[in-house]
């Protein structure tokens, strides 16, 4: 499909509050493209970044909303390719494009009749966090970046899309299905870079991939598409991190905490709401770093950031300056603030159980004597279920968990035969206070019934909408 520049001054895009839809919004009308968008009314993390960017969703679908558009981007919610707004456009032959699609043409700078140095950022864990982290550091050091992210606030950064001047092109690389339904291969597979940033290969989304050896292959088939002046980064800690750079012949340059890195971080500390970490590479000293965020698992997403901004040609001092004004994005590990006893509320978009154990594990490092309580809210059957005894163990740092019924995605139908009951069954059996409380309603009422203990942690985690629970702790409706 040809889309010449010029020639689309409308971008409708179906699913606007989308966390992929959202950034393509913005960069299209920083770029000068008038934007309408149609979503449900239900709130969405994107809601205030649509309405700093100064678009408004239209509530429901309408075959009217799309007559006067010159090109239409749909997400893959909302019946995606079936949804009624994008059967009108193909109707009257307006060029529809996936979430997925459109972010490969923006990337290649198609739309905007520009030409992009590309920089992918995919990986099983940390991709949000690491794409935000180079984008802020090339941003910081005056490059302009443009950058699609899949997220809501990023502090320093501002709006999760962004249409720069420089030549550069972040875009959040994602492995999921493009459309579940009628184009069953990964998302970034339309995506053009130079550069790959690989956070981690590990076993997800089970409902589209039968095993990990398929998901590594699907990451080197990308990866393999790298131009011969491309480079890949990637982390080589890890049997299965391993494997994948095995596999992968080109130029690749590898970080993490073994020796055997390229890059190796070699120790993490924390003081005064910073995190510092110390990177060696060649035997050479490149000194302490700092960021806003914590963790040993941020210590490696940021160190990859760091190296995608040294590759493309930015002093040590340079990325050190970037990345010290980095202070994470919007659901991952994000404070949301104190109730009116005193109890710290947090939010993490964990929802794999490595992402579990890793963000518990960076906040039991920060909050020694603090009683942590993890309120875990499932996402999808097909993932709970196929990685039920992982899960069941992921809480090692929490003192207390409450597990709510599973967030079913709109990619999959209720399992009547399945309750997220027997996963908390089964983390107390492994020693761990587990309670099961089915609907947001009522944790909060349980948490708000409450008398904690002085220095008390509540961090509600999960892909779904718990985070709405934990505003409401801190904002408790009158």
């Amino acid at each position: 499909m040809s889309l010449q520049k010029n020639k689309i001054k409308k971008i409708h895009f179906v699913g606007i509050k989308g966390a992929g839809m959202t950034p393509l919004s913005i960069i299209a009308k920083e770029a000068g493209i008038s934007v309408t968008g149609s979503d449900v009314s239900e709130s969405f993390i994107t809601d205030g970044q649509l309405k700093k960017a100064g678009i408004t969703p239209l509530i429901g679908f309408s075959k009217g909303r799309v007559l006067d558009s010159d090109l239409v981007v749909t997400t893959s919610a909302h019946k995606g390719l079936d949804n009624i707004e994008v059967k009108e456009a193909e109707k009257r032959n307006i060029p529809v494009l996936t979430q997925a699609e459109a972010l490969g043409r923006f990337q290649k700078g198609e739309i905007f009749g520009k030409k992009y140095f590309g920089i992918s950022v995919a990986g099983s864990h940390g991709k949000t966090t690491t794409s935000a982290a180079v984008a802020t550091i090339l941003l910081e050091n005056g490059m302009d970046p443009s950058y699609s992210i899949g997220t809501g606030n990023i502090p320093s950064l501002g709006l999760s899309g962004h249409f720069g001047k420089g030549k550069y092109f972040i875009a959040e690389a994602d492995e999921y299905f493009t459309d579940v339904v009628y184009k069953k291969f990964p998302k970034f597979y339309f995506q053009s870079p130079k550069m790959i940033v690989v956070t981690n290969i590990d076993f997800d989304h089970p409902d589209v991939y039968r095993s990990i050896d398929q998901i590594r292959e699907v990451f080197l088939k990308f990866a393999r598409e790298l131009p011969n002046d491309g480079v890949l980064i990637a982390c080589g800690d890890g049997e299965e991190n391993r494997k994948f750079l095995a596999g992968f012949d080109g130029k690749k340059i590898t970080y993490g905490f073994s020796p055997d890195n390229d890059f190796i971080l070699e120790r993490v500390s924390f003081s005064n709401e910073l995190m510092f970490f110390w990177v060696k590479s060649q035997d050479t000293s490149l000194g302490q770093f700092s960021t806003k965020v914590f963790g040993r698992h941020n210590g490696l997403n940021c160190l990859g950031a760091a190296v995608a901004g040294l590759e493309v040609g930015l002093s040590v001092e340079q990325v050190k300056k970037g990345l010290k004004n980095f202070s994470g994005t919007e659901r991952r590990q994000e404070f949301l603030g104190t109730t009116s006893g005193g109890v710290l509320i947090y939010d993490d978009y964990a929802h794999h159980p490595e992402e579990i154990k890793s963000t518990l594990s960076a906040f039991r490092s920060i909050f020694p004597k603090h009683k942590i309580i993890s309120v875990f809210q499932p996402h999808m059957y097909s993932r709970t279920i196929k990685l039920f005894d992982k899960f069941s163990h992921s809480f090692v740092d929490a003192d207390e968990v409450i597990i709510l019924e599973v967030f079913p995605s709109f990619r999959e139908k209720k399992d009547p035969n399945f309750s997220s009951l027997l996963l908390s069954d089964e983390i107390r059996k492994n020693g761990k206070k587990s309670l099961y409380l089915p609907n947001k309603s009522d944790v909060i009422k349980y948490l708000s019934s409450q008398s904690f203990i002085p220095n008390t942690l509540i961090i509600t985690m999960g892909a779904g909408d718990i985070y709405k629970a934990g505003e409401k702790l801190i904002h408790p409706v009158r």
